[in-house]
This record gives structure tokens, sequence and C-alpha cells, in this order.
């Protein structure tokens, strides 16, 4: 335990911030998967809005500082990639 006010103060909000951060590290999980299974069905239209719903939240959660922008940008050029292929 810390024995200075603001360390206590900064333990309390690193644990709000890595609440916040899993979750929407989960998020991205989850429409990732959804993302490869569109693909893999090879259903071109909902994979087209899976892939844009995916980068829409890769941006946000970028912004937010959860993950780096050159991260985001890789992933996002991947599945683009693969829906290209898709094609």
């Amino acid at each position: 335990m810390p024995n200075i006010k603001s360390a206590a103060k900064r333990v309390k909000t690193a644990a709000k911030a890595n609440l916040r951060n899993r979750s929407i590290k989960s998020e991205l999980l989850t429409f990732r998967r959804k993302v490869e299974e569109a693909i893999a069905a090879g259903d071109k239209s909902m994979a087209t809005a899976a892939v844009s719903t995916y980068a829409s939240k890769l941006d946000k959660a970028a912004k937010r500082g959860v993950i780096k922008s050159n991260t985001a940008d890789r992933k996002k050029a991947r599945t683009a990639a693969a829906l290209a292929k898709l094609a």
C-alpha cells in the first residue's frame, strides 16, 4: 500500500484505466473474430461491414491510447488486404 496520498490516487486511477483498457481490447478481439468469420464464410457484404466497424473501433482505441496508432494502422491494412483477396 502506498504511504503518500498522491500515490494512492494513482493506484486507483491506474486500476480504472486498466479495467477500461481491458474492456476495449476485449471488444477489439471480438470484432476481429467477426471479421475473420465473415471472410471465412465468403460473404462479401457482411465482411465489408465487419471490416468497416473493426477499423472504426481500432481508430477509437488508438485515439484513446489503448493501442498505438501504428498497431491500429497495421491491423486495418491486414484486414483490408484479406477483404481484397475475397473479391
